[in-house]
């Protein structure tokens, strides 16, 4: 067994043993109000430092020797100057208890371990557009973003030493779970870093991956960053062209995709893409033989004699404050943007969660399914592909989890399916859930105990959510109605808020810090400023803090935009903060209507007030920037294609049983749409009305609308990866309707077509 890996650190710098020891304490500072479990299923972990208290104690006098030059942040601390960053960027050894992975696990060599020469080198500015460029790190002197700044070969290396036997990852094979621990986990990643960098992946270079969340994909990622290149992700929903746009704005030398089907993506633009050297297919046998193109087999087969020495020579050059990821995010117009994110950014901040089934294209789940269980010695659990259509339930049933994240439609999807079962049980079943569900709104503590014993405990079991501790929504708006309906049942959902740009959540609720509708508060270590507020203190959002990325790659004028000169990221939403700090987003600046008359209305509250007041609207789209008055597109909840993920047009059970209620016979959509269902539009414009009583101002006042023919969905156009709805799409696509709106002076209150 090798010996324990001893790191000195530079000279002239002071560190404090146990922060920069892996005792976990920067993840104790960053998760004061989080339990770390284990996320699938083994006991919870707990991290503990066998240093005395005197040895932990940092020597105030030590800290207070920061050298000149130390740049204050906004908050009035001082950052720590790039040449103690740099010192700081290994730390010292590991408590002894920490052994290294054993033989067949090689530690890196020393040249691996030891930081870089230090030379006198002028001041890093806080944000850089070019692949190969360094930033000031925003370290504090206490606190959370103190922590010693890791790359992430050292933040892998840690979670081997410490959980090499533990597992890291698993997937199912049939009706079998195989799993993988952290310590081959590590040994495969290398292989594939040895890999690429056979097939001529260069410094800085791309590798673009394009397929459903696996092992391979998560090593294909570690193994692009451990050789010196940038790990992209690619939406699984993107056309040839907008892979092509990915690959060349990242100069990929290398790209690895899932099967024949995303194959035939690259091979369409293989031509216009000089920089691509190999493409790697990590499921499914190839259907044909081509230069260049290899299986998941061939690659690791290919990088499993290679030396280690080019790659260790690599890894050891590697800074914390340089790029290893770039998340592409589109913005409202335009071309999509190459986010940089540090090795610091994704070692730095994270939340909780376990399976792994969002893109990992998507900032959330990379940091969730990654670098998270990295951190902890947690297991990710890969659900199947076709998880967003039918089988999550069944994979939370099996995995259990102790933490879990859905977007909006996730929970929505539950909440209806809870809905149709509970339709049809019998009127006593119907009545005590009807009581425990007051309880669990009410909390009375007598009562509150029967009903978790008799309703709620069942109810966590069905959904697989019995061991889960915390349930997460983020990427995207869900509605009130939503989350009274699963607090109702005992599962509190907390909201999460953040960006690509924030490297996923600057604001998340906990248990002791919860407002229904609110994103919670500032993580630990972070900040947040209203900026311009108005008279009702909405502004815009504004983030500072470690996590707060490096830049757009080849975007100087886009960075700009987005960072300010004292290093704020402007998030482009809005929002305010209530007297305890809770954050409330109230819309985007780009998606804020400005009518011909000039007032400023934001969108979601009303689109969000419509939904609620009439609970058969899945989706709602409001209309009136440069108009004279608004207007409103309308979707009815039907169901979904399970294998196509498009709607189709007949009514959720749900749908249904409201139409009942009001007195229509309709099953269909098209039964609804267009004005042919008197009943059911005479009572959307009821609700509309409601709503419009409640408008600040005429000009907020809905004064026309129509029913779809079709729900909003991925396939279609309409919403993005994230289920989050796309505007812009949706004017394009249906920009007749919008323009029959408008040919008409609208009266001021429309009345249901006759």
């Amino acid at each position: 067994m090798s010996a324990p890996l001893a790191i000195e650190p530079a000279k002239g710098i002071r560190i404090c043993g146990p922060c920069a020891a892996f005792d976990d304490e920067d993840a104790a500072q960053f998760w004061p109000l989080h339990s770390v479990h284990h996320l699938a299923g083994s006991s919870p972990l707990a991290i503990t430092c066998d240093l005395s208290e005197e040895e932990s104690a940092c020597d105030k006098e030590e800290w207070s020797e920061t050298p000149d030059g130390a740049e204050e942040a906004p908050d009035g601390t001082k950052d720590t100057p790039v040449e103690e960053q740099r010192g700081n960027t290994h730390g010292p050894a590991p408590p002894a208890q920490v052994t290294a992975p054993p033989a067949e696990v090689t530690a890196p060599p020393a040249q691996v371990t030891a930081p870089p020469a230090l030379a006198a080198t002028p001041a890093l500015p806080p944000w850089t557009c070019g692949r190969d460029g360094e930033v000031k790190l925003r370290l504090s002197e206490s606190g959370p973003a103190s922590a010693p700044p890791l790359t992430v070969h050292e933040l892998f290396l840690r979670a081997v030493e410490r959980f090499g036997d533990c597992t890291a990852l698993a997937w199912k094979v049939g009706e079998r779970w195989e799993k993988l621990a952290y310590r081959e986990y590590y040994r495969r990643c290398r292989t594939v870093a040895k890999a690429f960098l056979k097939l001529g992946l260069e410094r800085y270079h791309g590798v673009g991956i394009l397929g459903f969340n696996s092992p391979e994909w998560f090593m294909a990622d570690i193994g692009a960053i451990l050789a010196g290149g940038f790990a992209v992700g690619i939406y699984t929903t993107n056309s040839p062209e907008a892979c092509q746009y990915v690959a060349e704005n990242c100069q990929a030398n290398i790209l690895v995709v899932e099967n024949h089907k995303q194959l035939q993506k690259i091979l369409q633009v293989r031509d216009k893409l000089p920089n691509l050297k190999a493409v790697i297919q990590y499921k499914e046998a190839l259907k044909e033989k081509q230069p260049n193109l290899f299986t998941w087999a061939e690659l690791m087969e290919m990088g499993r004699d290679e030396p280690d020495g080019p790659l260790d020579g690599i890894i050891a050059s590697q800074k914390p404050n340089q790029c290893c990821t770039l998340i592409y995010t589109s913005g409202t117009t335009g071309q999509p943007k190459g986010v940089m994110l540090s090795h610091d950014n994704v070692t730095d901040v994270f939340p909780e969660i376990v399976i792994s089934y969002l893109p990992l294209s998507h900032i959330a789940a990379q940091m969730i399914d990654i670098w998270l269980t990295m951190r902890v010695g947690g297991a990710a659990y890969f659900a199947q592909p076709d998880a967003l259509k039918g089988s999550l339930g069944n994979t939370l049933r099996e995995v259990r989890p102790t933490a879990f994240m859905g977007v909006p439609r996730v929970w929505e999807k539950m909440q209806e399916a809870m809905k149709a079962a509970g339709a049809k049980s019998s009127a006593v079943r119907r009545k005590v859930a009807v009581w425990a569900k007051g309880v669990g709104t009410t909390r009375s503590p007598l009562n509150y105990r029967l009903a978790r014993k008799l309703v709620f405990g069942k109810v966590r079991k069905a959904l697989g959510l019995d061991r889960c501790t915390k349930c997460y929504t983020g990427a995207a708006p869900i509605s009130k109605e939503t989350l009274e309906f699963f607090l109702s049942l005992d599962i509190p959902v907390y909201e999460l808020y953040g960006m690509s740009e924030s490297t996923g959540p600057h604001t998340i609720s906990l248990p002791e810090a919860f407002r229904l509708t609110s994103c919670g508060k500032v993580m630990q270590g972070c900040q947040s400023k209203i900026a311009n507020p108005d008279s009702e203190g909405i502004g815009e959002i504004c983030f500072w803090g470690r996590h707060v990325f490096m830049g757009y790659l080849n975007m100087v004028e886009k960075t700009e935009e987005a960072l300010d000169s004292e290093g704020w990221l402007h998030s482009g939403d809005l929002g305010k903060h209530d007297e305890q700090d809770f954050l409330f987003i109230t819309g985007r600046i780009k998606e804020l209507i400005i009518t011909a008359g000039g007032e400023n209305i934001p969108p979601v509250p009303i689109e969000d007030a419509v939904k609620e007041a009439m609970p058969l609207i899945s989706n709602a789209m409001l209309i009136g920037d440069k108009r004279k008055f608004l207007s409103m597109l309308l979707t009815v909840k039907c169901q979904v294609n399970a294998d196509t993920g498009a709607p189709e047009d007949e009514l959720t059970p749900e749908a249904v049983d409201l139409c009942r209620k009001m007195g229509s016979s309709a099953d269909r959509v098209s039964e609804i749409a267009g004005g042919k269902d008197r009943v059911v539009y005479s009572a959307i414009q009821k609700a509309i009305d409601c709503v419009n009583e409640r408008a600040t101002s005429n000009a907020q006042r809905i004064q026309k609308w129509a029913v779809l023919g079709c729900d909003f969905s991925i396939p279609g156009g309409e919403l993005g990866p994230t289920m989050k709805l796309k505007r812009p799409a949706v004017m394009s696509l249906y920009k007749g309707q919008i323009e029959a709106f408008y040919k008409e002076a609208a009266s001021d209150n429309a009345a249901p077509p006759s």
